[in-house]
């Protein structure tokens, strides 16, 4: 009996061991579908994707349950291509906390506008990192990878590369895939092209913006506001500069898409010299969104 109780401890322990990375909040919206669509279908597909990503454990790396990292994940099906076929977009959203405070940094924010995928109601989800067997598992495995490594190269310089890898493990499988979103020739901005990118060492310095950005400046916001921005002011400049160098990078877009109204809040409060060289980096960088910027010159700044 002694033994069968030490033996129930193990296996208690491994399994609280084995937390998953991921605290993902799923919604699949078909409301866009014409005509009579089976509402329990996509309730079922909601609840297989919940369970999916969030028992799936992603890295080898132990995480309590506070640790794991917030997203959401937005599926709008748009048309019905046959019986057990549907197409749509997909967002991703990604946040992780800043050291000292209760306040989210968001981290990512995409939208994936070429998301196909067959879906069949109660057939097991199946996912082989080895193989490409359905493209529904297949893109949202890429985005749990997407995220993770996201999330560490907020902590750590390029830390996320063995995950963007795994993402690219998938991306070369799927190349015979029918479904769009995995090829180089179909758009610059797809899924081959965001790994592709963030694996690519011509923008290391672009992955180097994450974790100078949260670990030496959002991290230090809540103790030291002025060598906050300042850390986050030399992340800006950096990012500048490789812009000037790759311009119109898919990278820049998802950055700034991300931290855009952030960098606002930021700034709004700084100093005036401050608010001019950063409202100047972020017209640059980010030229479509740059009356949005004009915010930062508005507010009261710090005498």
């Amino acid at each position: 009996m002694k033994r069968i109780i030490i033996i129930l401890s193990i296996i208690l322990v491994t399994i609280s061991a084995m937390a998953q990375e991921l605290d993902c909040r799923i919604q699949v919206n078909h409301s866009r579908l014409q005509g009579t669509t089976n509402d329990k279908l996509f309730q079922t597909l909601q609840q297989e994707l919940y369970e999916f990503i969030n028992n799936t454990n992603w890295t080898n790396h132990v995480y309590s349950r506070d640790e794991r990292i917030e997203c959401n994940i937005f599926i709008t099906v748009e048309s019905q291509i046959s019986s057990d076929e549907f197409s749509g977009k997909i967002q991703i959203t990604s946040s992780r906390p800043v050291y000292n405070s209760s306040y989210l940094s968001p981290v990512l924010n995409h939208m994936d506008n070429n998301f196909q995928f067959k879906y069949v109601e109660f057939e097991p989800l199946e996912y082989n990192e080895n193989s490409f067997s359905s493209n529904l598992t297949a893109v949202i495995a890429y985005y749990c990878y997407i995220i993770i490594g996201m999330d560490y190269d907020t902590f750590g310089p390029s830390a996320g590369t063995p995950y963007f890898q795994k993402a690219e493990k998938i991306v070369n499988s799927a190349q015979a895939a029918q479904e769009p979103g995995w090829k180089a020739y179909e758009n610059l901005k797809n899924r081959y092209w965001l790994v592709e990118n963030l694996l690519n060492s011509q923008y290391s310095a672009m992955r180097d913006f994450m974790y100078t950005y949260h670990r030496l400046g959002m991290d230090k916001m809540s103790d030291k506001p002025t060598e906050g921005r300042a850390s986050i002011e030399q992340a800006l400049e950096d990012l500048k500069n490789t812009h000037r160098r790759k311009p119109g990078s898919f990278l820049m877009t998802l950055y700034t898409t991300a931290k855009g109204d952030e960098i606002i809040n930021v700034f709004s409060e700084g100093f005036p010299d401050e608010k001019a060289r950063v409202y100047n980096i972020m017209k640059e960088v980010d030229p479509a969104n740059s009356s949005k910027y004009e915010k930062i010159m508005k507010e009261p700044t710090i005498e």
